[in-house]
């Protein structure tokens, strides 16, 4: 079973609409991608905090959980704030760091998938403190 995630800057009162939602990229700004669960969350979490992990997976129980088994989560306030304050040279070290966790090298992540997918995300996290949202991870299993 695989997990397709759409990771959007939203209001906090839209966080049922977003986990009722087929497909939220399709009415929020955000970005999609096959693979990212709370372990690869928490790890950039880590990464950008350097909070322990046992500490940085507490922050990370689900918001919100739709009958069809989406689970949504918030990224937190610091990690939308590094992401959004770091320059592009340190997101490219970042985005290096990543690639090399366990959570990415088991999946046999690309270093320059995780590259795009970092940028991405320092993008969304601009745009999302630029309107005072959030940022949320949508999570959708998917049958293989």
């Amino acid at each position: 079973m695989g997990i397709l995630t759409n990771i959007v800057a939203a209001e906090e009162d839209e966080i049922p609409a977003v986990g009722e939602s087929l497909r939220p990229c399709d009415e929020w700004s955000g970005m999609e991608r096959r693979g990212v669960d709370t372990a690869k969350i928490v790890t950039l979490h880590c990464l950008l905090t350097s909070d322990e992990y046992s500490y940085a997976v507490s922050r990370y129980e689900p918001i919100y959980i739709s009958d069809e088994g989406v689970v949504v989560i918030k990224i937190a306030d610091e990690v939308l704030e590094r992401l959004a304050g770091l320059e592009e040279e340190a997101l490219d070290e970042v985005a290096a760091e990543l690639s090399a966790t366990e959570e990415f090298e088991y999946e046999n992540w690309d270093a320059e998938e995780v590259h795009t997918m970092v940028m991405e995300l320092a993008d969304l996290a601009r745009l999302a403190e630029s309107q005072g949202q959030m940022l949320l991870v949508w999570m959708h299993p998917l049958m293989t």
